[in-house]
């Protein structure tokens, strides 16, 4: 084959100096016919770290043989993941958003080190997928994600049940509501196998994105994790591999500014995770795209939320895969105007191209609304500033929480203080929970918050009781949520003066957040404040401690 086609592994196995990397290569199954071929990386997450990746080793292969038949050498390597569902609440959660970073970098060693030609890679879990797409924004080689799939609802009661009804069921159990015998069937009943976290939150949503963005192909985001399309998925995608290489369409080619508001729209109106912002704003980074907190707020102005599904809604994702996921979605946008049908995909073709085929939503379906009849006229990602916030907060704020919360604030300088305090009754209504020194340095890692948020809306406060944080949120928290503070606390922000019984105003309309004390005071506070010391002195925490930049600005590591 043309070396042209193989402008990398040709290094690396042509020629008679190359005969020492053949004899290795050929130890791990090539014949003398491979060398001749675009050798193809495979990256797969695949752990049992998590249900989210337990069964991602085996569309590896899946795609390996996709590559093998369209003509190219497939090579299966590993990648980390961790489990956020596990880890939450705990200090292991300070590593999640970290892993993003690990994920990214070894990947771009892998493909770098070997030679690969292009590469497919394969994510479950939450920070699998910016760190894959990172990746391959930064390396811009052919290139094609592959989404692990949504898990199946279990089911108790004959209701349908997920991670966060285990999460919410902690704090119905700490507020009596439940006894310890329905706790322990509710922890049995919710995760029955394989696929990650099954309503709109995190993985689903950036799954939803990354589609929108062009970087994986039509429906990868609605499929069942356990389901013969996955695996056709999977073996397709290696495939469309070959057919990039050939075309030489690499990432930066696909990875637009226009693509990326396409994603925006698209997390938008499926009511996705707040991590969205953080994510799509550290893969733009590593595109080379200008993309800031303001296309947010531009883009949010004049697109509605149009899914009804959980956290806040009624549905699970499985319910969306079953009337055809988010080609029929991004059909309607396209079609209203909302999507820019001209920008490349990793099929070869355009957006509009690849929506030709698609169907519209069958009649009688309420999990998706009319454009004229949305749950919200606006996002729910709500971009606040004000003196809480000065280089701006991320707010989820789906509508049924009101727009507006005045409160006390009640303060905690770590998520696991303040879960306590939930728990144990001292949270009341009226108070805006204040949890501090989590933001990507303060953390160190960002930490996200659902422990909280669940016990507070499993307490029955959810209508009652705001939250506030230089941390992030787990797509599967709802309630009156404002994080992504910044500056955040350990820099120095104002988050780091609030003291129990200030009084906060959360105007979501005004996009505000407001501590309300005199400039005199917070000049006063501000002298007396001593930035703590780190929690991580060694190790990669504290490596990302010093590398990573404001969650503003989508918390990457590699902006010097």
């Amino acid at each position: 084959m043309s070396s042209k086609k193989r402008p990398f592994s040709k290094e690396i196995v042509d020629g008679y100096q190359r005969a020492p990397a053949r004899s290795m290569l050929r130890a791990v199954g090539f014949t003398t016919e491979d060398f001749k071929k675009p050798i193809v990386g495979v990256a797969s997450t695949g752990s049992h770290v998590t249900p989210c990746n337990v069964h991602i080793n085996d569309l590896a292969k899946e795609t390996e043989k996709g590559v093998n038949e369209a003509g190219g050498k497939g090579v299966i390597f590993n990648t980390i993941t961790v489990s956020d569902g596990i880890s939450m609440g705990k200090k292991g959660m300070r590593y999640s958003l970290v892993s993003r970073e690990v994920i990214a970098d070894s990947i771009e060693t892998v493909i770098e080190a070997q030679g690969f030609d292009g590469f497919v890679a394969i994510g479950g879990c939450d920070k699998n997928m910016p760190g894959c797409v990172i990746a391959m924004a930064r390396m811009n080689r052919p290139s094609i994600f592959v989404y692990g799939g949504t898990i199946l609802a279990g089911k108790y009661q004959n209701k349908n049940v997920d991670i966060v009804s285990v999460f919410e069921a902690v704090g119905s159990y700490a507020n009596d509501k439940i006894g310890e015998s329905e706790l322990l069937e509710i922890e049995k009943s919710s995760i029955p196998g394989p696929g990650s976290c099954g309503g709109m939150y995190t993985a689903n949503t950036m799954a939803s994105a990354i589609e929108a963005l062009g970087m994986s192909l039509p429906n990868s985001s609605g499929q069942a994790a356990v389901s013969e399309e996955k695996k056709s998925d999977s073996f397709e995608a290696g495939s469309h591999l070959l057919n990039l290489i050939e075309k030489n369409i690499c990432p930066r080619d696909i990875m637009t500014k226009k693509a990326f508001e396409n994603a925006i729209t698209v997390v938008i109106t499926l009511g996705g995770s707040t991590n969205a912002v953080l994510h799509l704003l550290g893969m733009a980074h590593a595109a080379n795209v200008d993309l800031t907190l303001k296309d947010f707020e531009r883009i949010g102005k004049n697109v509605p939320v149009l899914a009804d599904l959980k956290p806040s809604g009624k549905y699970h994702t499985q319910d969306l895969v079953a009337i055809g996921g988010v080609q029929p979605l991004m059909k309607m946008l396209y079609e209203e105007g909302y999507l820019h049908g001209d920008c490349l995909t990793v099929t070869g073709k355009t957006l509009a191209e690849n929506l030709e085929s698609a169907s519209h939503y069958p009649k009688g379906q309420d999990i998706i609304r009319p454009i004229n009849d949305p749950i919200k006229k606006d996002s729910h990602l709500v971009i606040c500033y004000g003196n809480l916030a000065s280089e701006g907060s991320v707010a989820k704020i789906s509508g049924k929480e009101g727009l507006s919360f005045t409160g006390t604030a009640r303060v905690f300088d770590s998520e696991e203080s303040c879960l306590s305090s939930i728990l144990n009754g001292e949270v009341v209504s009226g108070d805006v929970v204040v949890i501090r020194y989590a933001g990507p340095k303060g953390g160190p890692g960002m930490p996200e918050m659902l422990s909280p948020t669940s016990a507070i809306i499993g307490k029955g406060l959810g209508q009652d009781v705001a939250l506030l944080t230089d941390g992030r949120f787990s797509g599967g928290t709802h309630g009156f949520v404002v994080g992504h503070i910044t500056p955040e606390a350990f820099e120095g922000g104002l988050l780091a003066i609030v003291e129990n019984g200030d009084k906060i105003i959360i105007d979501a309309k005004a996009k505000t957040i407001t501590l309300d004390i005199s400039d005199s005071e917070i000049e006063q506070r501000m002298s007396k404040w001593v930035k703590p010391k780190t929690l991580a002195e060694r190790g990669i925490l504290a490596k990302y401690a010093k590398l990573v930049s404001s969650a503003s600005k989508g918390a990457v590591t590699d902006s010097f």
